[in-house]
């Protein structure tokens, strides 16, 4: 937004300040500035004068002498090249000395041996356009007119209005308030405490009914909230006057007529942009404002062909559209030269759909850039007011009495509890209750008690702590003081699953292992190169929606591919050992509507140091510290394992809860891993909901272990966890342990049999065990390993 300070006196004066300190003190409370500039300070000791008398050169065809009256006490000749110039003509006048943009300076001279002591100005020496001054001559001496008589000897900085100082503000999205002298002059009051008068818009009408003219109806009240219109008829089209011109020129817009020109200054300053139809352009009587057809056509006012869909929003007289709402005005409405009535439009959209039509059409304009962050529905009548004012004022015609007015969006004001105690602690500062009512006065805040209202134009103030941005926005936030972190405050703790996983993550380093962390996306390929069936279940995953590439494609099953990938990256890099675990996460789908089955495995696994039985002991190791007792099932089908040397992880009751064992060959093959890989994966929360109490203290044993050793004969294909978990069942409360001692086989007893030799201890709480005791024991035990698995103990 770009800030005349000129225009800004209008509604406060700060003209005592400069500008430096204008600009810190804006930005210090909130309205951040990234500039200003100083109009026509490149323009020096440039006068209006006079040309008393005009007479051709003798030594040139083209050249012509004349006396300039410059306001001094004597004329200044000066010998020009131009031919539009006459004697009386009122002209600018760069004297000697003189400073021109683009550094120019204007020094005395000969011209074919006569003196020359000044330079004639064009409106382009002084930098000015067509646009600017519609009455000049683009290639010849700008004639200021006979209106400008009384300004002989006169700084033309002061005579064309080009002296202003102009700051250039980054107005952040959520203050489109500020997008306006209106708007920045509120801030400006507050910011400086001096007071501030927004006149109210009069206008004086000519007669006549609007609703011969006009009727206005809304049928999307979801994108425009409210639609107001005024008609003016026997408009005369025609420049604006100089000070309009030279107010829109500071703000970086361009003057075209009066009407448009009304328009821009409106939308500069109140904030809200307006459109201007021909009505002789408009069929039927009736304006709708509809949603655009799919496939309808429309040309803009920069003749543009456009393609629009139902999504967009489009003014419409009875048979087409005639603008694109909040966007662009159409070029079968727009005025022209023989224009005589007049639409002026003052509405609301709605942000977003104004945002996706300029995107989708590539039409940005500054109407646009306006809408989509939100505009003010109260501010369309003031506006539109304020034109009809400005029409009376240039005599640019006769306002028809009346206006339309359809609002189906009224919004009810929004109220928020002033809390002077929250906020002073909420910002660590110690001011007035009265102090900070009398700041939300300043910014257009109402108050009833404790009751803050919010004004229709500050739609981002919605709790207590915009409130308190307010309040110490303009206090300063270079007073707030440092101070310590204060406050009731809880210590964070974590949950008792995160514990748990914390503790998984200590266990494991102790044992040697490094963590790792891979992607939760992987390649549908990763699926072969762990050997899963075409028709397994585990091949079923969640695809991604727009996915970087095809190698991180789904969200994964199981973290066997991952672990492998960073395990086979090692052993490539000549790794001779790798020891390494993840606690990862995998993606089970649960159904088209709702969301995935999210769990997380701990995954470990190494190479080169460590067999099928360090796998199994590991796996022990995390028994213990869950507490919970594992059994392990022989698992020969599972094809990414070795069939002989696999099993699957169950807890007592037979859930199981993971998998253990050596990587199948043709699975380490397909990662060019030539040696044996062993691997383990975990359902954590299986563990966790299934661990067992906090341990608690016992004394050391104080009275001594009795311990008997058993062989047994049995069939090859029974399991010794098996054997281990009929002793732990039989009933015997002396049993303290088990311990396989040796397993061997032999033609003494016979193929297909092993033996196997196990040490039990037994042990009572409070006396030593005499040898019947432990003897009774140990027969109810070999007596539940007759009945349960059919063996006894080997002759």
């Amino acid at each position: 937004m770009i800030l005349s300070r000129n225009w800004l006196t209008d509604f406060v004066d700060v003209r005592d300040i400069a500008n430096h300190d204008y600009c810190d003190r804006m930005t210090d409370t909130g309205s951040k500035v990234e500039g200003f500039t100083v109009l026509a300070e490149d323009i020096e000791n440039v006068v209006v004068g006079k040309l008393l008398s005009v007479k051709k050169h003798e030594n040139s065809d083209h050249l012509q002498i004349c006396m300039v009256d410059v306001g001094e006490a004597q004329p200044v000749q000066i010998v020009t090249g131009a031919q539009n110039i006459f004697e009386g003509a009122i002209v600018p006048v760069a004297k000697s000395g003189a400073k021109l943009p683009g550094g120019v300076v204007i020094k005395p001279g000969k011209l074919r041996g006569v003196e020359s002591f000044g330079m004639l100005c064009s409106i382009g020496e002084l930098n000015l356009t067509k646009h600017d001054m519609p009455d000049a001559v683009e290639d010849g001496i700008c004639i200021l007119g006979d209106a400008f008589a009384s300004e002989i000897g006169k700084d033309i900085r002061d005579v064309l209005l080009l002296k202003d100082d102009v700051v250039e503000f980054e107005i952040t999205p959520n203050r489109p308030d500020c997008l306006s002298v209106i708007g920045l002059a509120r801030e400006t009051a507050a910011s400086f405490d001096r007071p501030i008068r927004i006149p109210t818009p009069v206008v004086k009408e000519a007669g006549g009914r609007i609703a011969d003219y006009l009727k206005v109806s809304i049928k999307d009240a979801d994108l425009c909230p409210r639609y107001t219109a005024r008609v003016v008829k026997n408009v005369k089209i025609e420049p604006s006057p100089l000070w309009m011109r030279m107010r829109l020129r500071a703000a970086g817009v361009r003057p075209i007529n009066n009407i448009v020109d009304i328009t821009n200054y409106v939308m500069l300053e109140y904030g809200q942009p307006m459109h201007a139809f021909d009505y002789a352009c408009l069929e039927g009587s009736a304006i709708t404002v509809r949603r655009a057809a799919d496939g309808e056509n429309f040309k803009s006012l920069d003749d543009k062909d456009h393609i629009l869909d139902k999504i967009m929003l489009v003014i419409a007289d009875d048979q087409k559209a005639v603008a694109l709402a909040g966007v662009m005005g159409g070029a079968n409405s727009e005025i022209t030269d023989a224009t005589k009535t007049v639409v002026f439009e003052s509405a609301c959209f709605n942000g977003p759909s104004i945002r996706i039509t300029s995107r989708k059409l590539g039409m940005r304009t500054e109407a646009s850039g306006r809408f989509e962050k939100g505009l003010d529905r109260e501010n369309t009548m003031g506006a539109l007011e304020r034109a009809c004012e400005l029409v009376n004022l240039l005599g640019a015609g006769e306002v028809v009495s009346g206006i339309v007015d359809v609002y189906p969006g009224k919004k009810a004001p929004h109220t928020i509890l002033l809390e002077p105690e929250r906020i002073n602690k909420f910002l660590g500062i110690k001011v007035s209750a009265d102090y900070m009512r009398d700041v939300l006065k300043k910014l257009y805040f109402t108050l009833d008690g404790d009751t803050v209202t919010v004004p229709s134009f500050r739609e981002d103030v919605e709790g207590m702590q915009d409130l308190a941005e307010e309040i110490v926005r303009i206090y300063g936030y270079n007073k707030i003081e440092s101070t310590g972190i204060s406050g009731n405050m809880t210590q964070g703790q974590r949950s008792p699953s995160q514990n748990f996983e914390v503790g998984l993550h200590k266990l494991l380093c102790g044992m040697g292992f490094d963590e790792i962390c891979t992607f939760s996306f992987i390649s549908p390929k990763y699926y072969d190169k762990i050997g899963l069936p075409k028709d397994s279940a585990k091949r079923t995953s969640i695809v991604i929606s727009n996915p970087l590439g095809e190698d991180t494609s789904v969200m994964r099953t199981t973290a066997l591919p991952s672990i492998m990938e960073v395990l086979a990256r090692n052993a490539n890099y000549s790794n001779e050992k790798v020891h390494l675990y993840e606690i990862a996460t995998t993606y089970t789908p649960t159904g088209a509507e709702t969301l995935p089955d999210e769990r997380k495995v701990l995954t470990v696994g190494f190479y080169g140091d460590g067999d099928f039985f360090s796998l199994k002991a590991m796996c022990e190791t995390v028994s213990s510290f869950a507490r919970v007792k594992f059994d392990y099932v022989r698992d020969s089908k599972n094809p990414s394992y070795h069939p002989g040397r696999c099993a699957d992880i169950c807890l007592a009751d037979g859930t199981k809860i993971g998998t253990m064992g050596q990587i199948h060959p043709t699975v380490a093959k397909n990662y060019e891993m030539d040696v044996p890989v062993f691997v383990a994966e975990m359902d954590i929360p299986l563990l966790f909901a299934n661990r067992g109490a906090e341990p608690q203290y016992k004394h050391l044993p104080k009275f001594p272990a009795s311990s008997r050793d058993f062989s047994f004969v049995c069939a090859e294909s029974l399991e010794v966890g098996a054997i281990e978990k009929v002793m732990f069942e039989s009933g015997v409360k002396l049993l303290e342990d088990v311990k396989l001692i040796d397993i061997y086989r032999g033609v003494q007893i016979g193929e297909g049999n092993k033996s196997v030799t196990f040490r039990i201890v037994l042990r009572a709480g409070d006396h030593t065990l005499t040898v019947e005791e432990a003897d009774k024991a140990a027969k109810k035990i070999l007596d539940a390993m007759e009945n349960k698995l059919g063996i006894t103990i080997r002759k």
